[in-house]
């Protein structure tokens, strides 16, 4: 299985630290976050994995050099100029997938996470799932919505009251989004084929004729290192 990791943002939620570095360098006790979710990843036998990058890239290049990828076999997807967001970058990066008619792993690197991933694998392959979210029930501003199956029907925003609903069901159930998806490569056949856009956007379009299906390890541990406040907090929970 292969991996990407979404390393292109320009992290202003990070503000100063990505005012000189991209979000991905960012130490939470001595370690980056990109370090950790390459280390994540091959945990589970993960070493293929591509990069987008564009803010600072080549401090991140440098980084992987220096440690020689932490042992992984990493491509870097150039995203110098133009952030693609989620749907884009991964739009541009699909080639490195289509080649490999399995499933592969999608992760933001501004999380942390330590979901058994073949639990989450072995869910999305039983589903038959165009693609699997990592999903939990903490309190956030955004959520996917739902139903009882778990299958993706919608989308809303609590603070502004905006809702995307593709599917209507009864009830909804709010969940929220942890950086993380399985993703068959089938997808690709549906995603614009350039441009800026985002995988939410995505998903609630496809999910009104696919399967989009969430999974939810209570017992496992997520932080969004998202803030300067994040990492003081990521330290306690990740050593």
């Amino acid at each position: 299985m292969k991996a990407m990791i979404l390393s292109a943002g320009l992290g202003t939620r990070l503000k100063p630290f990505t005012n000189y570095h991209p979000k991905a360098l960012a130490k939470v006790n001595g370690k980056s976050l990109l370090q950790r979710n390459i280390e994540y990843l091959m945990a589970y036998e993960i070493k293929d994995i591509i990069i987008n990058v564009h803010h600072f890239p080549l401090q991140i290049l440098d980084e992987l050099s220096i440690n020689k990828n932490w042992g992984a076999s990493i491509t870097i997807s150039d995203e110098s100029d133009e952030v693609l967001e989620t749907g884009g970058g991964l739009k541009k990066a699909s080639w490195f997938f289509e080649v490999d008619p399995s499933s592969f792993v999608l992760i933001n690197v501004d999380i942390l996470i330590d979901l058994n991933l073949n639990k989450m694998i072995e869910w999305h392959y039983k589903t038959k799932a165009l693609s699997t979210l990592a999903l939990s029930d903490r309190k956030t501003s955004r959520y996917f919505l739902f139903d009882e199956d778990l299958n993706l029907s919608g989308w809303e925003n609590t603070m502004t009251g905006e809702r995307k609903i593709s599917r209507h069901v009864t009830p909804f159930i709010r969940k929220a989004f942890s950086g993380l998806h399985i993703i068959h490569p089938d997808i690709f056949n549906f995603m614009r084929q350039s441009g800026k856009y985002s995988m939410v956007d995505v998903y609630l379009d496809l999910c009104r004729n696919n399967t989009i299906k969430g999974f939810e390890q209570k017992d496992s541990r997520f932080i969004d290192v998202g803030k300067p406040e994040s990492i003081a907090l990521a330290e306690t929970m990740f050593q």
